[in-house]
């Protein structure tokens, strides 16, 4: 009798070896998806115990052709590629890894504020060009006693508060579910939406995308911040309305932005975006450091593998799964 087959539908890192480690050991054997085109994910699904996806779509059509999964694992912390709702419906289990890049994206937003507030990408275009005056980047004002606002504060908003502090900035946050304690209890000052628009200096987001907060950030919000101010995106790029985005910064009417995502994952070449000098875009690469994918294979293989072999694993998405009959026999996480 044949271990159960993990369905791997992409992995943009050369070694899978730690996940083939990690699942051999409950018996399992690894998939690999040719293209991680729908067609071709629904086809391998239908032999799948498990999958493990990074980016690919794992829409509704591959979940309901998958008669023997169990656990959808995601490389990440956001579900918005994956049907969550069709394998809750199924009574499949799908995990993340919330915590595996929770310094590298602290970091990288402090890189991209400090790049806006230092006008670093628009000092080198000029040095290149032959200019070494302040003409430039003018005018630049220093960063502590400034206000940075928090979309979302989670693990990776809370991180960046602790930095963004360090650096001498006032902190204010806006989570809509969290109680004002909790912010107060993280060091920052819980806001409304609407103040913290009003108020900030550079704004951060670090929500998940969800139906409630697709294009959250859109042309009433941007309207309502400082012209002096920037916006920072290292979450999902549909959380802001990237139209509206690109109005604002060719009229001036707010002073920078920095994206590390946008909608679609990437942009056309004569996208407004690549092409408006106030404007940073970085590839989707927040979430990276060597060590963080080595995190990221390991925490979403373990997840998996806790499934396979009885166990409930660290990290659900959807819990309330476990109530069903089938999860009866999962033993407490190890």
């Amino acid at each position: 009798m044949t271990g159960p087959t993990v369905l791997v539908t992409d992995h943009p890192w050369p070694s899978t070896a730690p996940e083939e480690e990690i699942l051999s050991a409950v018996g399992a054997r690894l998939v690999f998806a040719a293209t991680g085109e729908e067609s071709e994910l629904a086809e391998l699904a239908a032999g799948a115990d498990a999958i493990l996806t990074c980016f690919s779509q794992v829409g509704a059509p591959v979940v309901r052709a998958a008669e023997r999964l169990q656990v959808i694992g995601r490389y990440g912390i956001g579900v918005d590629n994956i049907a969550v709702d069709v394998a809750t419906s199924r009574g499949i289990l799908v995990t993340n890894t919330p915590s595996y890049c929770t310094d590298e994206v602290a970091e990288h937003t402090l890189a991209l504020m400090l790049a806006l507030g230092r006008r670093v990408v628009a000092f080198d275009r000029a040095v290149r060009s032959g200019d070494w005056s302040l003409a430039a980047g003018q005018p630049v004002h220093r960063l502590r006693g400034q206000t940075l606002g928090i979309i979302g504060l989670g693990e990776i908003g809370a991180a960046v508060a602790r930095r963004a502090t360090a650096l001498g900035l006032e902190v204010i946050a806006y989570h809509p579910r969290r109680p004002a304690a909790d912010l107060r209890a993280a060091g920052v000052e819980p806001v409304s939406l609407a103040d913290l628009a009003r108020r900030a200096d550079f704004v951060s987001v670090h929500v998940p995308l969800t139906d409630a907060t697709e294009r959250l950030i859109d042309a009433d919000f941007l309207a309502a911040m400082k012209p002096t101010a920037c916006l920072i995106n290292t979450a999902r790029g549909a959380v802001v309305d990237q139209d509206a985005l690109v109005g604002a910064l060719r009229e001036d009417r707010i002073a920078g932005a920095a994206v590390d995502v946008v909608v679609g994952e990437r942009l056309p070449a004569d996208h407004p975006l690549l092409e408006l000098p106030n404007a940073i875009v970085t590839p989707h690469v927040a979430y990276y450091s060597e060590e963080s994918l080595l995190d990221l294979g390991r925490l979403a293989a373990e997840n998996v593998a806790a499934v396979l072999a009885g166990t409930r694993p660290p990290s659900i998405v959807n819990p309330q799964v476990l109530a069903l009959e089938r999860w009866s026999h999962l033993a407490p996480e190890a």
